[in-house]
């Protein structure tokens, strides 16, 4: 029987061999790798691109190999989804992160059940520490996003000329900004 392996990575600046490499030092000679690189662990399995194509060419009996449980997924809804679906087509899942545990697997299901638990809890305290964060950066005065591409002086200019009828693209190619950033100074002015 096949070995399916698959690997994933949030940015394009990254990449799977990594992962490849290290599925076939545990001894796992893959038949067919797939990778989407650029693919946040947001989406869900089956949206991936390349775990699409793995899901329509893997067979029933055969295996597929990742390295860690969160390439599958980020939260335990998706990675379980994922798993019963592949368990009724009698495909053993083997997250190497586990010791070589199969997911399809009685034990496999429970361990499952607990790091995805653990796995999303994570992340919904990183969610919680980040807006702590900014809302302590706002309390403290710091101005969040982007800087500005015009001062206060520049667009009280724009917001008067685009009233008195100067076109939106005369003024974004005389203050070298965008027609939807003129548009955006205009709107919050009430022009």
């Amino acid at each position: 029987m096949a070995i399916f392996g698959y690997g994933r990575v949030s940015t394009k600046e990254q990449t799977t061999e990594n992962q490849r490499q290290e599925i076939e030092r545990a001894g796992y000679q893959v038949s067919y790798w797939f990778a989407d690189e650029g693919v946040s662990g947001k989406v869900s399995a089956s949206q991936r691109p390349q775990f699409a194509r793995l899901l329509g060419q893997i067979r029933d009996g055969e295996t597929l190999v990742v390295s860690k449980l969160d390439r599958l997924g980020r939260d335990a809804q998706d990675v379980g989804a994922t798993i019963k679906a592949l368990a009724l087509s009698k495909i053993e899942v083997i997250v190497l992160q586990l010791g070589k545990l199969d997911l399809t697997s009685s034990a496999g299901k429970l361990m499952l059940t607990m790091l995805a638990a653990v796995a999303e809890m994570e992340r919904d305290l990183l969610v919680e520490r980040t807006q702590s964060g900014l809302a302590r950066a706002k309390a403290a005065g710091r101005v969040l996003g982007r800087p500005s591409k015009t001062n206060a002086e520049q667009r009280t200019v724009i917001a008067t000329d685009y009233a008195a009828g100067v076109s939106v693209s005369e003024l974004a190619r005389r203050f070298s900004v965008s027609r939807a950033n003129i548009l955006g100074i205009v709107k919050i002015w009430g022009c």
